[in-house]
């Protein structure tokens, strides 16, 4: 029997078929090895059925849950491709990812199935299943249960693509950032050795597996392995302290960004939490606050922080436990397969402690992004991606993340665009002048702050311009302040001057949150 080399889950379904493979709590589903390669084979069977094709997309939109994994591996079988949908998204936002990557198949849980029969009518998807996992004969359900553990076998290469995964993007639309099998695999390269990943892992997925956190930080590589993976819907300090303490599970490793270390670490349970098993803390997506760090440290956690975008699979550099001190707010260097620079505004390198931007490359980087040969031009120069963040180098060749040259801002580990959120905000007809910064927040890291001028002989109510945004816009983009101005400072090439803003609102000695 010939096994595709990027067959993950058939070779550990022939190596270590009775090993525990994903143990979904949402509805105490375990899956073995085996099980889970089978499921994946009948998935490729009803979608090779139903027509799909090598480099069709089949889209995905639920909290977590062992469906996705189903999907990325029925994918790998049949040359498709997943499209995993961000549910904190609005209607208004799905639609425009939807109609720019056009799904044949929407694969959704029933949490969400009020939008997603809109979205199935509105952006003409041709097929869809619905996943409930409380009912044995859902329609997901049944068309495994119906579906031959047979499929055929496709041509692919390291180059073809398995994953697109739709960012924010600053012209103020999302942009999808093309994820082919030889990403993944440099990422799994990448990641795994640092973090000591092997077959006797078992990770606590918490982060959403839309994003390239929940999906790589550590899963995917976790599977590659062969080691075991625990999925929450979503994460929940409380349960997801009651699961790492658990001895039961056994949990190795974890990772997060900031955020969900902070609210463990305030939760009543945290001091009394066992994490005498956690070998392994991965922190990433923003900048760790030296109280998290210090206060896990103290509880005998290792934390690993790391520097990463979608476009880099995500893992580009990382700073290893024994560093994380000493090098306190640094990113790290550069992983193995991977190579970063940070230049000026002619190109020409820097040397240590001077500000540039930094670029990266290596097998980890996207070929760019779908559909938008414009986009993908703009952020490449002669094969580096170019990050459009402002880092620099110290005496030892650590990564410094010193500000965020393109204007985003992270809230809650996701990334927020100015542009984005201006867009939606121009909708309103009052408003002549929209500015969105980002300022420092306890709770999320950073947050948003509009900053609105009105049209004459106009009248806008805050909680109105709040309410718009609700309906447009995910939650974590909504700005959680708003200030009325006269006008917005602007230089002499009309460019909104959002240092001052930032300087005016919160003082110059505040950190360059860009």
């Amino acid at each position: 029997m010939t096994v595709q080399h990027y067959d993950w889950s058939a070779y550990h379904s022939n190596v270590r078929p009775n090993k525990i493979a994903i143990r979904d709590l949402s509805n105490n589903q375990t899956l073995t090895y085996k099980e889970l390669d089978d499921r994946a084979n009948k998935l490729a069977n009803w979608l090779q059925n139903n027509g799909i094709k090598k480099g069709d997309r089949i889209a995905i939109l639920s909290q977590n849950c062992a469906e996705f994994f189903e999907l990325e591996f029925a994918c790998a079988k049949t040359g498709s491709i997943e499209l995993p949908l961000n549910w904190r998204l609005t209607k208004p936002e799905l639609e425009y990812i939807l109609k720019d990557s056009t799904p044949h198949v929407l694969i959704y849980d029933e949490s969400f199935s009020e939008i997603a029969i809109e979205l199935i009518k509105d952006c003409k998807i041709q097929y869809s299943l619905q996943i409930n996992k409380q009912d044995s004969i859902s329609q997901y359900e049944e068309a495994i249960k119906d579906s031959e553990a047979s499929y055929q076998k496709v041509d692919c290469t390291q180059e073809d693509l398995i994953m697109i995964m739709y960012t924010s993007g600053t012209t103020g639309h999302p942009k999808g950032a093309m994820i082919n099998h030889q990403m993944q695999l440099y990422n799994v390269i990448n990641l795994a050795a640092p973090a000591f990943v092997g077959p006797d892992t078992v990770q606590l997925v918490v982060l959403p597996l839309f994003h390239t956190g929940g999906m790589n930080c550590y899963a995917n590589p976790v599977l590659h392995a062969g080691g075991e993976i625990i999925l929450i819907r979503e994460f929940d300090p409380g349960l997801a302290l009651s699961i790492l303490g658990n001895a039961d599970y056994g949990v190795s490793h974890f990772f997060a960004v900031p955020a969900p270390y902070q609210f463990m670490m305030n939760h009543p349970d945290f001091d009394k939490t066992d994490l005498s098993s956690l070998r392994i803390a991965g922190v990433g997506g923003a900048p760790c606050a030296e109280a998290i760090l210090k206060t896990w440290s103290n509880r005998g956690v290792s934390m690993i922080q790391g520097w990463g975008m979608t476009e880099t699979s995500p893992g580009g550099i990382g700073l290893a436990a024994e560093d994380s001190e000493r090098k306190l707010g640094s990113a790290g260097k550069a992983l193995l397969h991977t190579e970063i620079k940070i230049v000026d505004e002619k190109g020409k390198e820097v040397g240590a402690e001077e500000v540039g931007e930094l670029y990266i490359k290596g097998p980890n980087i996207t070929p760019g992004y779908w559909n938008n040969k414009e986009a993908t031009e703009d952020s490449f120069e002669d094969g580096w991606l170019k990050t459009g963040d402002a880092a620099k180098f110290d005496a030892e060749g650590f990564v410094y993340i010193v500000d965020r040259s393109k204007d985003m801002y992270i809230s809650g580990g996701e990334n927020v665009y100015p542009a984005e959120v201006e867009n939606v905000l121009y909708q309103l007809p009052q408003i002549a002048e929209a500015a969105i910064i980002g300022i420092p927040d306890e709770r999320w890291g950073e947050t948003g702050v509009a900053f609105i001028s009105l049209k004459p002989d106009t009248a806008l109510e805050e909680k109105d311009l709040i309410s718009h945004c609700l309906e447009n816009l995910a939650k974590f983009k909504v700005p959680s302040k708003v200030e009325f101005v006269e006008a917005l400072p602007r230089n002499a090439t009309g460019k909104v001057l959002k240092r001052t803003l930032r300087e005016d609102y919160i003082g110059s000695d505040a950190p360059a949150i860009s």
